[in-house]
């Protein structure tokens, strides 16, 4: 895709299973919908903001919405890249990385959800070390940090399986009760040693003025 303008749209991301790119309209409602039908088990909360406690249909928008304002509002100095994960010409679920200042600073966050049908896969694993192959090679980021909860042993395993390492721990108030939330950083050496996953990236050139590049 050639777009001169907003070239984001024409950056997509593969790996032997999966590609990562942002959604046309028609594939972002097919992404509310599977927020609608569930992420998790309802009695969980994963999230440090509890937007899936929100009926379904709710969810299904503000899905929607939040994938708009996250374009609308990005500057070269504060964006975030909601790559929609596709397997099989389906989407499965959405994985982003971000960052402030990143020209200075060099380091991105990553974030991450799933439908649950699709969960127990591997495919967790694989579109995060798309998107670490994307910010280490692509942009040359020095390091990346995520985080979960304690007590979320499938988004810790995905950490660990990756090469990350902890890095502390905050408390944090998530449906009027008190939670661990651990905090993860891997630096490049780290991700050079664990990285298994191999990553195309196509039209990325376009698009390093938008990362502040």
């Amino acid at each position: 895709m050639n777009l001169t303008h907003w070239p984001l749209f024409g950056l997509v991301l593969r790996t032997p299973r999966l590609e990562l790119r942002l959604p046309d309209l028609p594939e972002l409602d097919a992404l509310g919908e599977l927020a609608a039908e569930g992420v998790h088990d309802p009695k969980a909360m994963p999230f440090l903001v509890p937007w899936t406690d929100a009926p379904p249909a709710e969810r299904a928008r503000s899905t929607i919405r939040f994938h708009w304002r996250q374009l609308a509002e990005w500057t070269p100095e504060d964006w975030s890249m909601q790559f929609a994960v596709f397997l099989d010409g389906r989407v499965v679920g959405t994985q982003s990385v971000g960052a402030r200042e990143f020209a200075v600073v060099r380091e991105v966050g990553t974030g991450s959800w799933l439908g649950r049908r699709f969960q127990g896969r591997g495919i967790g694993t694989e579109m995060r070390a798309a998107v670490l192959a994307f910010a280490f090679d692509g942009l040359g980021a020095e390091t990346a940090v995520s985080a979960a909860f304690a007590d979320n042993p499938a988004s810790t395993a995905v950490s660990r399986r990756l090469g990350y390492e902890c890095n502390g721990l905050n408390r944090v108030r998530v449906r009027d009760e008190r939670r661990l939330d651990q905090r993860f950083v891997l630096d490049r050496a780290g991700w050079e040693r664990n990285r298994k996953v191999e990553v195309e990236t196509h039209g990325l050139g376009p698009c390093l003025p938008f990362f502040g590049l």
